[in-house]
């Protein structure tokens, strides 16, 4: 018996490191998917960078003490999976959108962004986001067009002029 609740101390532990050096998290409900579907989600989310665990939620109650958890925990109900993002806010969300298209089965829960909770339905708006470097190649997109259209005015004016 204190062999398993050892276990338990370790498992939820190792819950509450991952939250603290999140960025993000975001809980999906994977009822449906097989193993082969987990397999490749697991993959296209470990490609991003992010982790997915699969963990009771018992164990993820009381890793959540924090007060900022106090709305996520009443989605802890039903198979719950957590993607975990170190480094980018979005990615997680991001990256579980694509694979909804293709895994209907797959289901937001909730998730935290940057300290902030997001219920369901947020947490896929923040799915539809691109990513950082798509706004960036937009915004570079949109701004060299007018600079171009400039530039071929100059060179017309210094042709006329000469």
């Amino acid at each position: 018996m204190g062999k398993n609740l050892d276990i338990k101390k370790d498992v939820v532990s190792e819950i509450k490191e991952k939250l603290d050096k999140s960025v993000s998290i975001v809980m999906v409900d994977y009822r449906g998917l097989d193993s082969e579907q987990v397999a490749e989600l697991r993959n296209h989310l470990r490609e991003a960078g992010v982790e997915y665990k699969i963990y009771k939620n018992t164990l993820l109650k009381l890793a959540m003490e924090d007060e900022k958890y106090n709305e996520i925990k009443n989605v802890l109900e039903g198979p719950t999976a957590v993607a975990f993002s170190y480094t980018d806010a979005t990615i997680a969300a991001r990256k579980l959108n694509d694979i909804t298209k293709k895994y209907q089965n797959l289901q937001f829960k909730a998730g935290i962004v940057e300290n902030i909770y997001y219920d369901e339905n947020k947490i896929k708006e923040i799915g539809e986001i691109p990513s950082r470097e798509e706004l960036l190649s937009k915004l570079l997109g949109s701004l060299k067009s007018p600079i171009t259209n400039f530039a071929r005015v100059l060179k017309q004016v210094a042709e006329k002029s000469a």
